[in-house]
């Protein structure tokens, strides 16, 4: 990709983000968590969302913390290091912006420029919370050890939903970045396997693998950051856009973290309470107990805000010229 097919993205679905996907009938998907549920639609098989509905519920919250929870701390190491730094914006100046025409070394005072204040200094990141940003890497790596220590993937024989949210990040940014990466390779060795196991599955693999049925309790450290970290971040965004303040503030390992209200991650907290509200009171019961938070449980049951706080973000977009609207990038 460069600057130039990026924007024609942008063009064609009203949206500076990535992943975008044109369709042979020159529609377009963007969106991970939407692109996932299109496709679970139209190609079911092999399945990864779970049948069972709790098991369902905690694999779409899994999937959503490793999509969201996970951004920063993946885009903290891409861009606090001095080797990580170099590194990335060497790569995004001869590939990205090849297109751009400007000396090299302005590329890349570009591209740091850009990606530290974005990434960094409006995303929270002062010397008071990188210790809690960094915390939460450490805790997700444990957390990942735990829930691999029986299974090849997070939730069992097979590859769910919650596996592809949390690739994301862990493939990437904590896989392929040298800090993050060297953190990896010395602490959580099963995770490290499992990216890779991951990278290298195609659907015949896994096509006969069991159904995913239950919740392991091999879960509960990633359930515990869902509960502990994730939910509250929603809330503060949800309440930040309810009453129209400029900035989300939340507590984060024993950091306040304050950065701009996003309509984006309000919208995700309004999709997983939606999700909540399609359960069972039994199943309900189950999956408060698998939380095991009673504010992450009144968090899901609390109504969703009104869709005129949703942001247009549709799994199936037809091509028009509407006008981009920059969410995240690289």
């Amino acid at each position: 990709m460069t600057t130039a097919s990026f924007r024609a993205c942008g063009r064609a679905t009203g949206l500076l983000q990535m992943p975008q996907v044109e369709m042979p009938d020159g529609t377009w998907l963007t969106d991970t968590t939407l692109i996932i549920q299109h496709i679970e639609r139209t190609q079911p098989e092999p399945a990864i969302t779970p049948r069972d509905p709790v098991a369902r519920f905690v694999s779409i919250l899994l999937e959503d913390f490793g999509d969201e929870a996970l951004w920063r701390p993946a885009l903290y190491y891409r861009w606090a290091f001095a080797n990580d730094a170099r590194l990335m914006s060497a790569r995004l100046a001869r590939g990205m912006m090849r297109d751009v025409p400007l000396p090299f070394f302005l590329r890349r005072q570009m591209i740091l420029r850009r990606q530290q204040l974005v990434y960094l200094r409006r995303d929270g990141v002062t010397a008071h919370t990188r210790s809690a940003i960094e915390q939460l890497y450490m805790a997700t790596l444990q957390a990942m050890e735990l829930a691999l220590a029986h299974h090849p993937f997070v939730m069992g024989q097979r590859p769910s939903v919650a596996d592809i949210g949390l690739f994301g990040a862990m493939f990437r940014h904590f896989f392929c970045d040298p800090t993050p990466a060297s953190i990896m390779r010395q602490h959580a060795p099963r995770t490290l396997a499992w990216v890779a196991r991951l990278w290298a599955i195609k659907p015949d693999d896994f096509a006969a693998a069991p159904a995913i049925e239950t919740v392991p309790a091999t879960l509960s450290g990633l359930l515990r950051l869902v509960a502990t970290v994730h939910l509250p971040e929603l809330q503060a965004h949800a309440s930040a856009e309810a009453q129209k303040r400029p900035t989300a503030s939340f507590l984060a390992f024993g950091a306040q973290l304050h950065l701009p209200a996003s309509p984006y991650r309000a919208w995700c907290l309004g999709q997983l309470q939606r999700a909540w509200q399609a359960l069972s009171e039994d199943e309900r019961r189950n999956a408060v107990s698998l939380l095991a938070d009673d504010d992450a449980a009144a968090i899901l049951a609390a109504p969703p805000l009104p869709d005129a706080f949703v942001p247009p973000h549709l799994p199936l977009i037809p091509q028009s010229a509407d006008r981009p609207r920059d969410r995240n990038g690289l």
